[in-house]
């Protein structure tokens, strides 16, 4: 992996596997990248190690990721009820890219967007289904499956950009809708439900490696951590149900699980005590 020199938002020399150049030129040519959700830094060493092209994190999680995928391109997310001010939006966005995001993702309005982006941060959106305002469009449902639909999701992209975003996640949207919009717009297109059309395939981590219950329809599982995780823990009950009856049943601890006195001290040690006397009575 070829990694370009870079400052961070903080003033820092580093280096990164991606560049929002790189975004930008990869959509151009038609490359696909892959995108990784990430909550610990074991979990960043892996999607660095394997070459995940970008991680999308917790903005307060930026010191571990950051810690675990120093060269990985980063983005440190807003949650819709984190910040209720812009002022507190671009104080946040500001500390998680002084500390090395690359990219700050918001789900908020164009006001929001807005303000960040004018100071210089890459900034991502979010489209389609936003699954924190479902009621609004009727529910969890697939966005731009009428010709009609996908034209005002066109107008929200284009609002998008023109309020500085460089990336936008897009979220159950049908297939062709994604596809033909991509075409025409500038924004870096993160696809997740919304068809192979997307300029970077994102999914979450817990998807990927099978560790959901009900996953969505558009999740894929490449391995099978729920049932490894349901043995561990069905492994820690054996543990504690064990230790709990041989404790009731005055079983534990016993030899060889306790040290003994050495031979003999045991008698004298009786015997100093029976003959033990206060020294104030």
């Amino acid at each position: 992996m070829s990694l370009k020199n870079i400052y961070t938002y903080g003033g820092r020399p580093a280096q990164r596997n991606l560049t929002v150049a790189c975004l930008q030129a990869n959509k151009a040519a038609g490359i696909k990248m892959t995108q990784v959700s990430a909550q610990t830094r074991e979990e960043a060493e892996a999607c660095e190690r394997l070459g995940i092209d970008l991680i999308t994190i917790a903005d307060c999680d930026i010191d571990e990721i950051r810690a675990g995928a120093p060269n990985t391109f980063v983005t440190g997310s807003q949650t819709m009820v984190q910040y209720v001010s812009e002022d507190e939006a671009l104080a946040a966005a500001i500390a998680c890219a002084e500390k090395g995001a690359d990219a700050i993702y918001t789900p908020r309005g164009l006001k929001t967007v807005e303000r960040l982006s004018h100071e210089g941060l890459c900034v991502q959106g979010h489209l389609g289904l936003v699954p924190r305002l479902s009621t609004r469009v009727g529910g969890l449902r697939i966005i731009g499956k009428t010709a009609d639909e996908a034209l005002r999701l066109w107008e929200d992209f284009r609002r998008l950009e023109d309020a500085g975003a460089v990336a936008v996640e897009v979220e159950c949207v049908a297939a062709e809708a994604l596809t033909e919009i991509g075409k025409r717009t500038s924004i870096v297109t993160h696809s997740i439900g919304a068809g192979s059309g997307g300029d970077i395939i994102f999914s979450f981590m817990e998807d990927i490696c099978g560790d959901v219950e009900n996953p969505p329809r558009h999740a894929k599982a490449w391995a099978d951590m729920l049932s490894i995780r349901k043995t561990l823990a069905a492994e820690r009950e054996k543990g504690l149900a064990g230790f709990r009856d041989e404790v009731k049943a005055g079983t534990f601890p016993h030899e060889p699980h306790q040290v003994p006195m050495a031979p003999g001290e045991h008698e004298k040690f009786q015997e100093a005590l029976d003959k033990w006397q206060p020294v104030h009575r």
